[in-house]
C-alpha cells in the first residue's frame, strides 16, 4: 500500500495521508499538487511533502481524487522553510502553505470561476469538456467548481479548468483589475546643435523671417532660466500666446525635439549610461567592506544615513552574484517603494527583474511563481514585499532586506505572523546565501546582534556627494499657542518656510500620522463621542465623503447633525489627520497644488504609482502623508518636510514607543534635500527638550540606541527577553475573563518565567469580539524551542476544556 502525507490550505496544525496506487507512486514527487477530498464533499488542492508506506493507524485514508501537475511546483527547501516558519511562529503549516501560494494555483470546490469577456476565443480549438464550460459561461457569469462538475458529470475537472487557466479563457474570482494608463505629456527641448553660442546665431538667423516662431524660441529661453525643469509644450504654448501649431512647425524644422514623459523617468536621465554605477569612495570602502564581511558571517548590516546611496551599493552587489547565475531576492517593506524601485533596477537590468506583491492579480503572481521555479531568465531579480520570501526560488544566493528596521515586515493578521527579516535570514541559511540587511536606523535587535558579533556591520556616515545632512528645527507648539502665532495647525515658522520653498519652485512633504479628517467629533453640551457599534474606538470623520468611519472594521455612518445622545447641535471636531491639513493648506496656499498619500488614496493596484509619478513629475507641490512617506522614496526636489506633530508618536502605549518614533521622525526627515541643496526639517512638538526630539535633531543613533536598550534590560523587553503574545477572543465579556484567568494561571505555575496578563488592550473590544492580551517572557538563556513546545501543549490542553473551547486564542511570537 502506497500513501502521500500532503498539507491542505486550511489552518491546520498537521498533516494528512492520503492513499494512492503503485503508478502514482513512482511518478508523484515532493511538491507537487493533489486534488484530494476532505470532509464530506469538499474537494482542496494538497500539496505533496512526503511519500511513503506507512498506514496511519487512527483513520482509514481516502484515494485522492487526480495528480494536478507534471513536476514539483514547490521546492523542498521552500518545504523545510514553511516547516520551520510553522513552529517558529506557533501556526499550523496549512496556514503558511495558504499565505504562501498564489491564489491562482489553489483551486477548491468553493472557488468561484468566471469567464473573460474580452477574449478572443476559438472554438474549434476547444476539447468538448472546455466547450462545454466555456458555454455555460457564456450563459451565467459566474460557476462555482461544485456545479461545473455537474455540468460536465466528471469528478476529475481540476486538469480541464488548469488549461482554460493557461489558455486564458478563463479566470478565477477576478479581483477588480484597473488599468491605469500612464497619463502621456508632451515636452520640447532644443536640439542640441543649437546649445551652443554659434548655434544661437545660427538659430536666429533661420528664424529670421518668421516672427511667430522666433516668439516661441525666446520664450522658451525664458523659461529655461526661470524654471530649472523640462519644459511641456502646453506651457510654453500659454506663456508666448501663440498655438501648438506653430510649435509643431519648429519640430518639423528640426528646431525644437519633441519627447513624451510617463512613467519610465529614464527621459529625465538622457539614456541609461555607464556613469552612473561609479561608486562614490565612501560607497566604494562600503562595498569592499560588506563582501569582507560576508567571507566571516552568513548577515552583514548596512548603517548608512539617510540618502547616502545604500541603493547604488545593492545594486553592484547585485551584479556580482547575477555573473555567478546565482538568483536574488530584495526586500522592501512597503509596495509604494517598490514601484519606484522597480524602475531604478530595470534601469541597470533591463527584463531580469520579476515582482511579486500582494496587488498583483492572481493570473501575474503565478507567472511570477513559475518564472522563479524554473529559474528563468525574467526571475532572476524578485523584489516584493514581505510574501516574496515563499516564492520557490532553486538558486539563491543574495538577499537583500531595505529599511529593515520598518514594523510592516512583521504579518499581524492572518497566521502565518511571521516576521520577514528573521524569516530571510533563515531562509538564507538553507540555501547557503547572503543576506544585507539595508537602514538608517536599524531596529535595536539588529544592532545588537552587530555588537555582539552575530552580525557584520558597515556603516556609511556622509550622505552622497557629501550633501549635507537636512537643518532641523524645532517648534514648540506650547508657545506658539501661547502667542496666537498659529493658523489652524501650522506654526508661523512652517508656514513661512513652506512659502519660501514655493517661492524657489521646490516641493515640501508634510506627514501626519493619522488618516481622515479628524479622530473625533464631540458634543459640547453633553460631551457625548460617537463609537462604533462593534469595536471599542471613537469614529474617525472623513470629509470629502461627510461620514464618519472605524478605522478596525469598516463600519461607517453619515455624519450627523445633532448629537446622538442630547441633541444638541454644537458638534466640534477633535485632533486631525491628513485630510484636515490638505484642507487648511488649500485655504493658506490656494495657488499651491496639494496631493494626499495615505490609505484612502492609495486603494487599487496603481495608486501609489499615480501619487508618486505625479509628484515625481512636479504636478504636486505639496504632498501631505501618513508613514508612506516615511520609507525610503526618493525625490530630488524636496527642500523642506515637516512632521505636523510628533507626539503622538511618542505617547503610544508601546515599548518601542520611542524607537519607533525617532526611526520614523529620522527617515521623513531624509526626504529633505537629497540634491545639492540642504534640506530643512520643521518639527512642531508639545515638548521639544524630550530625549527622543533631541536625538533625532543631533542625529544620534547611539545616543539613542544606548538609552533604549538600558531600559530594554531593566524592565525585561528584546533583545534581551523574547516576547510571545497570546491573545484571546470571545464574544462574552464573563466567559472571555474566566478562560484568560484560567490560562494566565497554568502558564505562570508551569514555565517559570514572567507571564504578564490577562490585560485589556487599549482597544479591547474589536467587530463584537472582547479581547484579552497575556505576555510571555523568554529569557535569553531558555531553550526557545522547548518552551514554544510546553506552551502550545497548554494551548492544547485549554482548546480540550469544553467551555473554553469557543474562545480564540492567537499566539503571536516577536510580535513587534
Amino acid at each position: 500500500m502506497f500513501f502521500v502525507e500532503v498539507v491542505l490550505p486550511l489552518s491546520l496544525a498537521k498533516t494528512f495521508t492520503y492513499r494512492i496506487t503503485e503508478a502514482e507512486f513512482h511518478f508523484i514527487k515532493k511538491g507537487m499538487r493533489v486534488a484530494v477530498p476532505f470532509g464530506k464533499s469538499k474537494i482542496y488542492t494538497a500539496l505533496v511533502i512526503d511519500i511513503h508506506e506507512n498506514e496511519p493507524s487512527l483513520y482509514d485514508a481516502k484515494e485522492i481524487h487526480q495528480i494536478l501537475d507534471e513536476k514539483p511546483i514547490a521546492t523542498e527547501i521552500q518545504i523545510k522553510h514553511w516547516l520551520w516558519v510553522a513552529t517558529y511562529y506557533m501556526c499550523g503549516i496549512g496556514d503558511v502553505y495558504r499565505g504562501a501560494f498564489p491564489g491562482g494555483l489553489l483551486l477548491e470546490s468553493e472557488t468561484i470561476i468566471s469567464y473573460k469577456a474580452d477574449v478572443e476565443v476559438n472554438e474549434s480549438e476547444l476539447s468538448d469538456d472546455e466547450f462545454l464550460v466555456y458555454e455555460a459561461l457564456q450563459q451565467q457569469s459566474a460557476l462555482k467548481v461544485q456545479e461545473i462538475i455537474s455540468i460536465l458529470n466528471k469528478k476529475n475537472i481540476f486538469p480541464i479548468l488548469q488549461k482554460m487557466i493557461a489558455k486564458d479563457i478563463i479566470v478565477l474570482e477576478e479581483e477588480i483589475k484597473e488599468s491605469y494608463k500612464p497619463k502621456l505629456v508632451r515636452y520640447v527641448k532644443l536640439l542640441a546643435k543649437y546649445e551652443s553660442d554659434n548655434g544661437l546665431g545660427e538659430l536666429l538667423e533661420v528664424l529670421k523671417s518668421a516672427n511667430k516662431q522666433k516668439e516661441i524660441v525666446l520664450s522658451y529661453f525664458q523659461l529655461m532660466a526661470s524654471e530649472k525643469k523640462p519644459i511641456t509644450v502646453k506651457k510654453l504654448v500659454e506663456v508666448s500666446n501663440s498655438s501648438s501649431a506653430i510649435v509643431k512647425a519648429l519640430i518639423d524644422k528640426e528646431i525644437f525635439e519633441e519627447y513624451l514623459l510617463q512613467q519610465d523617468r529614464i527621459l529625465f536621465e538622457g539614456q541609461v549610461t555607464e556613469k552612473q554605477l561609479l561608486l562614490s569612495e565612501p560607497q566604494q570602502t562600503a562595498f569592499t567592506a560588506i563582501k569582507d564581511s560576508f567571507l566571516e558571517k552568513e548577515v552583514c548590516l548596512l548603517h548608512g544615513v539617510t540618502s547616502s546611496g545604500k541603493t547604488e551599493i545593492y545594486i553592484k552587489l547585485i551584479e556580482e552574484y547575477l555573473v555567478t547565475g546565482k538568483q536574488v531576492l530584495y526586500l522592501l517593506p512597503e509596495i509604494a517603494l517598490t514601484t519606484q524601485l522597480v524602475s531604478r533596477l530595470r534601469l541597470h537590468f533591463g527584463d531580469k527583474v520579476a515582482v511579486f506583491h500582494s496587488k498583483y492579480s492572481n493570473n501575474e503572481r503565478v507567472e511570477v511563481w513559475k518564472q522563479t521555479l524554473e529559474n528563468s531568465a525574467k526571475a532572476q531579480i524578485v523584489i516584493g514585499a514581505r510574501s516574496a520570501l515563499f516564492l520557490p526560488f532553486n538558486n539563491l544566493g543574495l538577499l537583500i532586506v531595505d529599511e529593515e528596521h520598518e514594523q510592516t515586515f512583521k504579518q499581524t493578521d492572518p497566521a502565518p505572523r511571521y516576521h520577514a527579516r528573521d524569516a530571510a535570514i533563515v531562509l538564507a541559511n538553507f540555501h547557503n546565501a547572503k543576506v544585507l540587511l539595508g537602514s538608517a536606523t536599524p531596529s535595536i535587535e539588529t544592532y545588537f546582534n552587530t555588537q555582539s558579533d552575530k552580525y557584520g556591520l558597515v556603516t556609511l556616515a556622509e550622505r552622497y556627494n557629501n550633501v549635507r545632512m537636512p537643518e532641523i528645527l524645532l517648534v514648540d507648539l506650547k508657545d506658539k499657542h501661547f502667542r496666537k502665532r498659529m493658523k489652524g495647525h501650522f506654526s508661523d515658522l512652517l508656514i513661512e518656510e513652506i512659502t519660501e520653498a514655493l517661492s524657489l519652485g521646490e516641493q515640501v512633504i508634510l506627514f501626519q500620522n493619522r488618516r481622515g479628517y479628524s479622530p473625533i467629533i464631540e458634543c459640547l453640551t453633553c460631551g457625548h463621542v460617537p463609537h462604533c457599534q462593534q469595536c471599542d474606538v471613537s469614529l474617525t470623520f472623513h470629509k470629502h465623503k461627510n461620514q464618519l468611519r472605524c478605522h478596525y472594521c469598516g463600519y461607517s455612518i453619515a455624519k450627523p447633525t445633532h448629537c446622538h445622545s442630547c441633541s444638541s447641535i454644537d458638534l466640534t471636531t477633535k485632533g486631525f489627520g491628513t485630510e484636515q491639513i490638505e484642507q487648511e493648506l488649500m485655504s493658506l496656499f490656494p495657488k499651491a497644488k496639494t496631493g494626499r498619500m495615505d490609505q484612502d488614496t492609495t486603494r487599487g493596484k496603481f495608486g501609489f504609482e499615480k501619487i508618486i509619478d505625479s509628484f515625481k513629475n512636479r504636478e504636486i507641490d505639496i504632498l501631505v502623508g501618513t508613514q508612506m512617506l516615511a520609507k525610503g522614496l526618493d525625490f530630488d526636489n524636496v527642500s523642506l518636510v515637516g512632521i505636523m506633530n510628533a507626539d503622538n508618536m511618542l505617547h503610544h502605549p508601546d515599548f518601542r514607543a520611542f524607537e519607533r518614533s525617532f526611526q520614523m521622525m529620522t527617515q521623513v526627515a531624509g526626504r529633505a534635500g537629497r540634491s545639492e541643496k540642504q534640506g530643512k526639517v520643521v518639527i512642531q512638538t508639545y515638548n521639544p527638550n524630550h530625549n527622543t526630539i533631541q536625538q533625532v535633531t543631533t542625529h544620534n543613533y547611539m545616543g539613542m540606541y544606548k538609552e533604549q536598550l538600558y531600559d530594554r534590560m531593566i524592565y525585561k523587553y528584546p533583545p534581551y527577553f523574547r516576547i510571545i503574545k497570546l491573545t484571546l477572543k470571545h464574544r462574552e465579556f464573563d466567559k472571555l475573563k474566566e478562560g484568560s484567568m484560567w490560562l494566565y494561571q497554568v502558564l505562570s505555575q508551569n514555565l517559570g518565567i514572567p507571564v504578564l496578563g490577562p490585560e485589556e488592550p487599549a482597544i479591547s473590544r474589536i467587530r463584537n469580539e472582547y479581547i484579552r492580551t497575556i505576555l510571555i517572557k523568554i529569557p535569553q538563556n531558555m531553550p526557545l524551542g522547548a518552551t514554544k513546545k510546553t506552551i502550545q501543549k497548554m494551548l492544547n490542553s485549554f482548546e480540550a476544556v469544553a467551555q473554553y473551547r469557543a474562545i480564540k486564542v492567537i499566539a503571536n511570537v516577536d510580535f513587534y
